[in-house]
């Protein structure tokens, strides 16, 4: 498998801009694929942000996603990404597809921003009813050093599959939808805020339906992979789709590198707070509270973003220059 493919690669080949040049002081966020919501909640954010004179500029980068942005930040090509718990909790810990790396260190958490479902999609009339049904199926399982790929090994591995099982593609969610379209996959995993643009595209074209999880499946799954959790697509989040889904979901988190500064940290955590429903999320999370923001983030938390939190009574434990798991924070 190429999961680590491209660690060896220039990182700067991965880090594309939204256009024009990147001016000095300019803080670089990486957010994923165009097609995808992280790039959607960057590019927004970017744009209300603007007029914060308290913040400078945020410079929106594409990249492949969760472990892509993580590498960048240990390396200091990023200085704010946005990222998967699981895929965070992975290079904290230093297991999975970081294990070969260690543990992370130089970078903490900012915030949780919404909850991402872990979304298989197929063709409405195939005979695919189950994960388990796509051995010998063409299969895009995101693109290389995406978290969604981290999500599609581990859903396989959790029904007995294993990449030399299936066909895999490493698509972004665009051409993932795209291929689907065509006829050249019979299945898609995309790990995204419900609903994604790039599968309410594709309905417009095809017609397709979502795979459940079975709850002994996403029990598993959350008892073996720390950032787990169960998540419902509500019926009618896209056309034709007439019931929930169930499946597992992470939660899409906000990092930055350590060395960013702690009143820039601040200032850009107050500003998601405060404008959380202002901001692309999952229609699930639309009661978004701070406490959201840092329930369950398994990471240590920038001292600029801690700054904030605890000025309003939530204690968060703070990145002290070593990795680390965050708490469940307490409220006074």
């Amino acid at each position: 498998m190429k999961i680590l493919k491209l660690l060896i690669l220039l990182p700067l080949i991965l880090l594309v801009g939204c256009g024009g040049e990147k001016s000095a002081g300019d803080i670089r966020f990486g957010t994923g694929g165009s097609g995808g919501m992280y790039y959607a909640y960057g590019t927004e954010l970017a744009k209300q942000i603007k007029a914060d004179n308290k913040v400078r500029a945020l410079d929106v980068k594409t990249t492949a996603g969760s472990a892509a942005n993580l590498r960048l930040l240990r390396e200091k090509f990023l200085d704010l990404a946005i990222v998967q718990s699981d895929a965070l909790s992975a290079a904290v810990n230093g297991t999975g597809v970081f294990e070969s790396v260690g543990p992370g260190v130089g970078y903490a958490a900012v915030a949780g921003l919404y909850t991402e479902a872990c979304q298989i999609v197929v063709n409405k009339n195939s005979n695919i009813n189950s994960v388990a049904d796509l051995v010998g199926k063409k299969v895009s399982v995101g693109e290389e050093e995406s978290g969604v790929l981290l999500n599609a090994e581990q859903i396989l591995m959790a029904h007995g599959l294993t990449f030399e099982m299936i066909e895999p593609y490493y698509l972004s969610f665009t051409d993932a939808a795209t291929a689907m379209e065509t006829g050249k996959v019979d299945a898609i995993f995309i790990t995204a805020g419900a609903p994604t643009s790039a599968i309410v595209n594709l309905t417009m074209h095809k017609d397709v339906r979502l795979l459940s999880i079975a709850p002994e499946i996403q029990n598993n799954m959350m008892k073996l992979y720390k950032g787990y959790t169960r998540c419902i697509i509500p019926a009618g989040s896209y056309p034709g789709q007439n019931e929930d889904i169930s499946t597992i979901g992470v939660k899409a988190v906000l990092v930055a590198n350590a060395d960013l500064a702690d009143d820039q940290v601040t200032h850009i955590t107050e500003f998601i707070i405060k404008n959380a429903n202002n901001l692309p999320h999952n229609t699930s999370d639309s009661a978004f509270t701070t406490a959201y923001a840092v329930e369950d983030i398994p990471a240590a938390f920038h001292a600029g973003a801690a700054k904030f939190y605890e000025a309003q009574g939530i204690k968060v434990n703070v990145y002290d220059g070593k990795s680390g798991e965050g708490v469940k924070a307490s409220q006074d």
